[in-house]
């Protein structure tokens, strides 16, 4: 079977990284989440107090420099891609609601995007890869051999993230985890670079009422249709 790219894109929480990383195991694919290189970058800020309260904003022209900075890395550990930034493991650190609060928000600067999507590009030169997040269809693989877009009804993406959350220990009110992802939702699709929309050849996955079995096998049908 030849290497193609396949590209996955959708919204938050509509459970896209759990496919793309059980889909990368079952055919032996790279598995690379670029959600978490957005995380990373919004973690490594955070860190150094880039990031300020939702009424002042960030440091946006520290930010920038800060990326350029930064390497990427995806390794398996325990069966799972886990995101290391220069040379780190923090898979665990990005997972954050802090980070979640503003994730959408450092997404949203332009020059973080186009450094960001030049490493993702270079990540998947060589095909081979289940690359997933909001724009790999439309902006960093617009030729990908097969593209998906994922989604599924608010409701119950809340349901799966405050679920997530509460599983690892973190108290939250549901009505937070609704206001989060309906804030990000908008932040997503109507950011001025490169927003969150399903390309005219992306083919549509609604997992409202289907398990990760049943989508793995829509997306095996269409690649054995080009390999």
């Amino acid at each position: 079977m030849k290497k193609i790219i396949i590209a996955i894109d959708g919204e938050s929480s509509s459970g896209k990284t759990s496919l793309a990383k059980k889909l990368a195991n079952k055919i032996g694919y790279k598995h690379i989440n670029t959600g978490s290189m957005y995380r990373a970058v919004t973690f490594v800020a955070l860190q150094n107090n880039l990031i300020f309260d939702s009424s002042t904003g960030f440091d946006t022209k520290s930010i920038i420099k800060l990326v350029n900075k930064l390497t990427f890395d995806f390794k398996i550990v325990n069966n799972i891609s886990n995101i290391f930034l220069n040379g780190v493991n923090i898979e665990d650190n990005i997972r954050s609601t802090m980070v979640s609060d503003f994730v959408s928000q450092i997404s949203t600067i332009k020059e973080v995007r186009e450094k960001i999507v030049s490493i993702q590009r270079d990540l998947g030169v060589k095909k081979g890869v289940v690359m997933e997040g909001r724009d790999i269809g439309s902006v960093v693989f617009p030729n990908a051999e097969l593209k998906f877009y994922v989604t599924a009804d608010l409701e119950v993406r809340v349901r799966r993230r405050f679920n997530e959350l509460i599983e690892k220990g973190i108290n939250i009110k549901k009505s937070l985890v609704y206001e989060n992802l309906k804030k990000r939702d908008y932040l997503d699709k109507n950011r001025d670079f490169s927003p969150l929309f399903q390309c005219e050849d992306a083919v549509l996955i609604d997992n409202t009422n289907l398990t990760i079995d049943d989508q793995i096998l829509i997306i095996k049908n269409h690649i054995q249709k080009i390999t």
